[in-house]
């Protein structure tokens, strides 16, 4: 029952690109190109994974002139057999934001948007944990995506699971956008 529910939620935040793009709400990064291979310093900093683990520069534009809020997440398609893996998940963004400054992802006391909340990701880290995919598979899709929101706040503190995240997401979301990078050890 788990893979279904992330397999739906990650199919969501897919669809949403496609749609999103065609109504005029893009998101990009000066951090990266679409489809590019994503820095080191972007990469998760623990085991294996030896980057600076600092979040990207994304920036957004077009959202409806009714979003409340936005939301930030970033997933990995690829991971765990395809039933894909979450390494950020940031919300209650401000609706006057249209841009997250490299390292937003680490918290408080980072470059977070004041009263905006992060939550653990799917390593048990509070905010963003970069990509860190097995080393001989092939390149990791990274998609980040930004939601734009019906509400001010989704209701949830920094302890919601991702499936919490998930479902708030899918039953707020006006429209969403994302911009995606690659990576393989």
């Amino acid at each position: 029952m788990r893979t279904i529910a992330v397999t739906m939620s990650s199919l969501f935040a897919l669809s949403a690109c496609a749609f999103a793009h065609a109504d005029g709400f893009t998101v990009e990064s000066a951090s990266f190109g679409e489809n590019t291979t994503l820095s080191k310093k972007l990469i998760y900093d623990q085991g294996k994974c030896k980057g600076d683990n600092t979040s990207p520069e994304l920036h957004w534009s077009g959202a409806p002139d009714d979003t409340k809020s936005f939301a930030v997440t970033l997933f990995d398609p690829d991971a765990q057999n395809g039933a894909g893996f979450w390494h950020w998940m940031l919300f209650d963004i401000d609706a006057k934001t249209t841009s997250l400054e490299p390292g937003a992802g680490g918290g408080v006391g980072s470059n977070v948007p004041p009263g905006s909340v992060t939550t653990k990701n799917q390593f048990g880290n509070p905010g963003y944990s970069g990509p860190c995919p097995p080393i001989g598979d092939k390149a990791h899709r990274y998609v980040f995506t930004v939601y734009a929101l019906r509400v001010e706040k989704l209701g949830l503190g920094p302890d919601a699971t991702p499936a919490m995240v998930r479902k708030a997401l899918e039953d707020n979301t006006i429209i969403s956008a994302s911009t995606q990078g690659l990576y393989a050890y």
